[in-house]
């Protein structure tokens, strides 16, 4: 199979027939086998409706029904475990990606080899003041961080090969970071096309403030686990050691102090609880660090979701 399309969705019931149509024409023309998963992310609307009337039509348009919503993230690691497609191809179902986008990003895995190409969407129909401008700010705060050099992290219109998307987890906010998570596991040839972006003719937009405040924290966690995933350790007990040794030093001045001048006073002095506060937060840090080495990987089912149905898999 030469493509699969995975289209992550929540309540998108007025947008599915003429994207599905759209993706159709283009496969077509252009003789790609193909596959399209759809998940419906607890959708409140007939999205599932009309995502089972199109699988009835064509067995190629898959889709994947949550109990709840869960998140994008979770969509796309369900919708990455059953694809079967060389190349992978992540658009959002609001018709602001094309789907004409899709033989050049195509063209750039298999012919460029690149590990994953990201969609630059340089003219945006977004609010600026909502959108715009505190995307520019995480894609240059994430760019600094990251050290991959891309305009537009947060695109939903990507290109990965197969076994990039077989080799990273997805889970919590983390689908805007997707080229770090690659990044880390040693998918290092990542490439951008500059794609359309289109005004969105369908309902609102699902995303709100606390996407910034969530994609911040997520940040922190995608670099802290890149780094130390499998070396805890060395993370925190070097905190643990620093603090504990400030502690221990401050310590040993104040008893040669004390030495020297017997009427020298200790429990007086701040740095007496400044060193007994370092030697106890030190040994709590190089505690956790055996602790983290233990459960670095996390719970076990972090990645299991309720999925009430399925249509067009074999299992």
């Amino acid at each position: 199979m030469d493509i699969t399309i995975v289209i992550p969705l929540k309540d998108e019931a007025e947008s599915l027939p003429e994207l599905t149509q759209w993706i159709k024409k283009v496969m077509e023309s252009h003789q790609f086998s193909f596959e399209v998963i759809m998940v419906d992310d607890g959708s409140s609307d007939d999205s599932w409706k009309v995502i089972s009337s199109i699988y009835n039509s064509d067995n190629r348009f898959k889709g994947i029904k949550f109990k709840r919503n869960y998140g994008k993230s979770a969509a796309l690691n369900v919708a990455f475990r059953e694809a079967q497609g060389d190349v992978v191809i992540t658009m959002d179902a609001d018709l602001q990606d094309s789907p004409d986008e899709i033989p050049a990003l195509f063209k750039k895995i298999k012919e460029e080899n690149f590990d994953l190409v990201s969609g630059w969407k340089k003219k945006r129909y977004d609010n600026v003041l909502t959108k715009n401008i505190p995307s520019k700010f995480f894609n240059a705060v994430t760019r600094k961080m990251s050290g991959i050099k891309l305009n537009d992290f947060n695109c939903g219109l990507k290109a990965y090969k197969l076994e990039v998307v077989k080799g990273i987890e997805v889970y919590g906010e983390m689908h805007r970071y997707i080229p770090v998570l690659a990044k880390w596991q040693g998918y290092t040839r990542i490439g951008e096309k500059e794609v359309e972006h289109r005004a969105r003719k369908y309902g609102t937009t699902k995303f709100g403030w606390e996407r910034f405040v969530n994609g911040f924290l997520d940040l922190a966690t995608i670099i802290f686990i890149g780094k130390f995933r499998k070396k805890p350790m060395q993370f925190f007990g070097l905190l643990g050691i620093v603090a504990f040794m400030i502690g221990f030093l401050t310590s040993a001045f104040l008893i040669v102090s004390k030495i020297i001048d017997f009427n020298y006073s200790i429990t007086t002095r701040p740095a007496f609880y400044i060193s007994l506060t370092s030697m106890v937060i030190g040994t709590q840090l190089f505690l956790a660090g055996f602790i983290s080495e233990m459960i670095s990987r996390g719970a076990p089912d972090r990645n299991n979701y309720n999925i009430e149905t399925e249509i067009g898999f074999n299992k």
